[in-house]
This record gives structure tokens, C-alpha cells and sequence, in this order.
């Protein structure tokens, strides 16, 4: 059966992707979240890494 794909909580809107797997992961990939956007998935393993503590929750900080 077929492993669901990863999501990854993260604060910024740059991330960096290999994979995770060490010599088994792929190319490291940079990826940009657009601003109207919450998301981004990285073409090569599908993982999903969604943008926390933006918006209104930064100004409530």
C-alpha cells in the first residue's frame, strides 16, 4: 500500500526539499509560497508544506 504523502508545517515562504531520504531523497529543490497562497508541494516527492503563523496570527503575537 502506497505511504500517504507528508505535510510540513513551516514559517517561512522559502523552503528546501531532498526528499528527507538522504541518498534515496532527490535533488534539493528551493520552493517559494506564493503570498496569497498557503501551500506548496514539491514536484518531485509530492510533500506538502503549508505556511503557519501568518496573517492575523502574526499580529496578534
Amino acid at each position: 500500500m502506497a505511504q500517504p504523502f507528508e505535510t510540513i508545517e513551516v514559517t517561512d515562504h522559502t523552503v528546501a526539499c531532498d526528499g528527507g531520504d538522504g541518498a534515496l531523497g532527490h535533488p534539493r529543490v528551493f520552493l517559494e509560497i506564493p503570498e496569497d497562497e498557503h501551500e506548496v508541494v514539491c514536484p518531485y516527492c509530492s510533500r506538502t508544506y503549508v505556511l503557519v503563523g501568518h496573517g492575523e496570527d502574526e499580529k496578534a503575537a
